[in-house]
């Protein structure tokens, strides 16, 4: 019989009750810092604990007076959206001597601070380990210096430290993301996008340089995003005589009737003797040996600047309140721990091991172990690397393997931002894997009517950042048409198919998996890969495009809750798409800062809307200007966004005045954010070296011939680890009626965006980060993350 969990509802089992928390930033400002910050300030106080800021870092606990203050609810409304650190960052020399740290050790017990929160690089985490591990020593000190009295040092006798990445670089080992790091790459993308254009018109080349001094995740990933044609990082120097390699590639493309080149080089670039390749040379050399016009751009400061993207403010939400539970669940033998992801999973790593390996990454490159640095960096960062490898530089044809496998793929469904980068890499994998490629146009209806033609390498350049579906794509399923779709795969000798969409595309594969009984023809391996803004597929807890539906969203409520600026108080009622799925409103009231989200899995009725208000109205009276309430779009027939517009505006006559938004297809449009350009890219890479594998694996007498479940399959991302599950094992977890899963992971979000609201709720906390170590935080198959 199973035990009941102990650790289930928070709120009963641990209390900040007579403990105190600070939180401070240092080192280098990242956006989503302040997310972090507001998350520890407001899960500390709801937890009955006592909570200070340490204003400029390091340096503001040396100093102490005013630079550490009590911090109270209302201190941390309006700095989700805020980038860098309002709360300020400063490098502090002083506190690297043993005097300042004695300092600070005084300022802290003054106040009762023994639990700190620390956001910062390895620098600063391995700094407040250090200042931990002297902790006893330095109060002994006060004692024998009459500063503080002899209790203090049994009352105050340890100090607990928990420690949050922020940095844009992501070079911090055990965690796949680091805050900050997303909206870096959304700050390079937009640039890179922008010059395309550019450079298109004039037939030019670019050398974009991008931060990284020791590590080169953002010029890698920002390479993959945009379909760079050379990229240069730290980690993995190119080979001697890589000028002559990356002239011939630039000059290929540029035969290929491609118009532009786009070269990206990490600040920290090196060869192989480890010197450093620098944006000049690189420029020089094009010049030089081909005559191309080329500039360079050097992006600098603008990627720590500007407001943090949708993901980093769900990041640092979450990791906040988890760095507060792992504060309160601390003892005197805890080692310090750092917050990190693995997967879409929180874990707590130990910090010191962390930074260790963080260390031995550069060892590696000083010693020119570069293939070991790589894979010091993580699974994430190789997988990063291979895929760039496979879809960037096309291997001649006599290299190529002869599978004689045609492939089709089709995307099936709404449009979602990323399809485009899914079906290239596709493409391009399925060409390196000796396969002849089929690109079906306009879904299941293309399809049975012959809409079918083969794809180049070439046909697929610049796709990655289109938005919407190039291919076209329809909601038509093929149950009526299977005779005709089955002569169409007769005549085209189709092998395989990948299908990229939405819950119809589940409904199709499910479709062709029962047809197989009468049409041999769909005896084939067959995959999906889930793209929808909705976010409502099983199997899967992240879709491609839901990433840029969200920050659609939370840009949008951003700008209009600015436009309440220097107003009377004024509440919002916005309304997202999502169908009955509740993930965009839920996850993007997370984002905005919503004071209310109302979704259909979580049922409402007209007194959980008068408590809303006047929940709000207590708050508008003491603290906020501005109130956010996000309504999905089929929550409940009767409870219209109308219904609760006017509910809202009678109920706080006198208060604050009302205003509704109906977001629409906005949500659905746009180009694809870096994450679902990578997400897209690097699922649809393996999906594609998967059915390689089953067409191996199926082939017999001179044919494929596959009729097991688990030959149709959905490739998505369960916790930390990508899945392939045969879709008729998904019939058991899903909801056809209303389209969304029977569970899903994100409603463990909604308390926590309640508690950041202020409601007092229970919170489950049976899946908070349980203390690992490095080795152990990747399983077998995580070799894509869930960010990048």
């Amino acid at each position: 019989m199973a035990q009941p969990d102990s650790k289930k509802i928070f709120f009963e089992n641990l209390s900040g009750a007579g403990k105190a928390i600070a939180v401070l930033t240092s080192g280098g400002d990242a956006q989503g810092m302040n997310a972090a910050v507001r998350a520890v300030v407001r899960m500390g106080l709801y937890v009955g604990a006592k909570v200070y800021f340490i204003h400029e870092g390091y340096q503001g606990m040396v100093d102490g007076g005013e630079n550490i203050r009590e911090a109270k609810w209302e201190s941390v409304s309006s700095m989700l959206q805020v980038g860098g650190t309002v709360i300020g960052s400063a490098r502090c020399k002083e506190f690297r001597s043993h005097e300042g740290r004695l300092k600070a050790a005084h300022n802290l017990v003054q106040r009762g601070i023994t639990n700190l929160c620390v956001i910062g690089g390895d620098g600063s985490l391995t700094g407040a380990n250090l200042f931990r591990e002297e902790w006893s020593g330095l109060l002994g000190e006060l004692v024998e210096q009459g500063l503080i009295e002899a209790d203090a040092v049994q009352k105050y006798s340890a100090l607990h430290i928990v420690g949050m990445v922020g940095s844009i670089d992501n070079d911090f080992c055990g965690t796949d993301m680091t805050i900050g790091t997303d909206s870096a790459l959304h700050r390079i993308i937009e640039v890179v996008d922008a010059i395309m254009t550019t450079a298109q018109s004039h037939q030019r080349t670019f050398v974009l340089e991008v931060m990284g001094r020791h590590c080169g995740y953002l010029a890698l990933v920002s390479a993959l995003a945009c379909g760079a044609d050379w990229v240069l990082i730290p980690e993995m120097p190119p080979e001697d005589g890589w000028e002559e390699k990356m002239c011939q590639k630039l000059s290929a493309n540029r035969a290929g009737m491609k118009r532009l080149n786009i070269i990206i080089i990490a600040e920290g670039a090196i060869d192989r003797n480890n010197t450093p390749i620098t944006t000049d040379y690189v420029k020089d050399l094009v010049v030089k040996c081909l005559g191309f016009d080329t500039r360079v751009t050097i992006l600098g400061h603008v990627q720590r600047g500007g407001t943090p993207s949708a993901f980093d403010r769900i990041l640092a939400s979450r990791m906040g309140v988890e760095a507060v539970l792992a504060l309160l669940e601390t003892t005197a033998n805890t080692p310090a721990c750092v917050v990190s992801l693995c997967g879409n999973q929180s874990v707590r790593l130990p910090l010191m091991e962390c930074v260790q390996m963080t260390q031995e990454v550069q060892k590696a490159m000083d010693q020119k172990c570069f293939e070991e640095a790589v894979k010091l960096r993580g699974r994430s960062f190789e997988n990063n690397l291979r895929t760039y490898k496979l879809l960037a530089h096309r291997k001649p044809e006599s290299e190529l393997p002869t599978s004689n496998f045609n492939v089709a793929v089709l995307n099936v469904g709404a449009p979602a931002a990323g399809m485009n980068a899914a079906v290239r890499s596709a493409v391009r994998v399925g060409i390196s894997e000796g396969h002849k490629m089929f690109a079906v146009n306009d879904g299941f209806e293309g399809f049975y009517k012959g809409q079918i033609k083969e794809i180049k390498w070439g046909d697929v350049g610049g796709w990655t950042g289109q938005g919407g579906s190039l291919l076209g794509t329809k909601r038509t399923l093929p149950a009526k048409h299977v005779d005709k779709i089955a002569e169409q795969m007769r005549k085209h000798n189709i092998n395989a198919l990948l299908v990229i969409g939405g819950f119809e595309a589940l409904e199709c594969l499910l479709q062709l998996y029962e047809a197989r009984a009468t049409f041999e023809e769909f005896c084939i391996p067959m995959c999906m890969l889930p793209a929808t803004i909705s976010n409502n597929i099983p199997g899967t807890n992240l879709s491609i495009g839901a990433d840029t539906a969200l920050n659609a969203i939370v840009e949008t409520c951003d700008r209009i809750k600015q436009s309440a600026s220097g107003t009377k108080r004024r509440v919002f009622i916005i309304e997202t798409m999502g169908g009955y799925c509740g993930y965009l409103a839920t996850v993007g009231g997370l984002a905005a800062g919503a004071d209310a989200a109302y979704i259909y899995e979580e049922p409402f009725d007209i007194r959980e809307l008068q408590a809303n208000v006047e929940h709000l109205t207590e708050k508008m009276k003491t603290s906020i200007q501005r109130g956010l309430v996000l309504r999905n779009e089929n929550s409940n027939e009767n409870y219209t966004t109308d219904f609760i517009y006017q509910l809202y505006t009678e109920e706080g006559k006198g208060v604050f005045d009302c205003r509704k938004n109906v977001l629409g297809h906005m949500q659905q449009g746009g180009a694809p954010s870096p994450f679902d350009r990578n997400f897209g890219t690097k699922i649809s890479a393996k999906a594609m070296q998967w059915l390689s594998q089953k067409l191996e694996e199926t082939f017999r007498r001179g044919r494929v011939f596959a009729n097991t479940e688990d030959s149709c399959c959905l490739l998505g991302m369960r916790a930390r680890t990508l899945v392939f599950q045969p879709v008729v094992q998904l019939r058991e977890e899903t909801d056809f009626i209303h389209r969304i899963p029977k569970e899903q992971w994100w409603l463990k979000l909604r308390p926590l965006m309640k508690i950041l609201a202020k409601y007092k709720t229970s919170y489950d906390v049976s899946d908070s980060g349980q203390l690992e170590h490095v080795i152990h935080t990747r399983p077998k198959e995580s070799d894509a993350s869930v960010a990048m």
